[in-house]
């Protein structure tokens, strides 16, 4: 299974120094679009997504972490962002209700 970066042209150059495919993406409704044609390949298997294309599509990737559990889609801070702690309780009831 393949690893797919999906973020601004940094944030996919980084993982594209470590040999991690990339999609470069200019704003979170492109992310979206792109989640949403490549959870179907069955190829990929995990997904890494910037925390600032993945925010304000939250919701979202959240009902596809319910529809499809296979790839893993993980949101990765980029680089100078602040952290965050996550309720990973809260997001797995969020999945499981849907």
């Amino acid at each position: 299974m393949k690893i797919l970066a999906l973020g601004t042209r940094a944030f996919v150059s980084g993982f594209m120094l470590s040999g991690v495919n990339g999609i470069e993406v200019s704003n979170s409704s492109d992310a979206l679009k792109q989640i949403q044609s490549l959870v179907t390949d069955k190829e990929i298997g995990l997904i890494l997504i910037s925390n600032d294309m993945a925010e304000p599509i939250y919701d979202e990737i959240t009902d596809i972490r319910s529809q499809y559990p296979v790839p893993l889609i993980y949101q990765i801070p980029t680089p100078g962002s602040k952290t965050e702690e996550v309720d990973y309780r809260e997001l797995i009831k969020k999945v499981l209700k849907m």
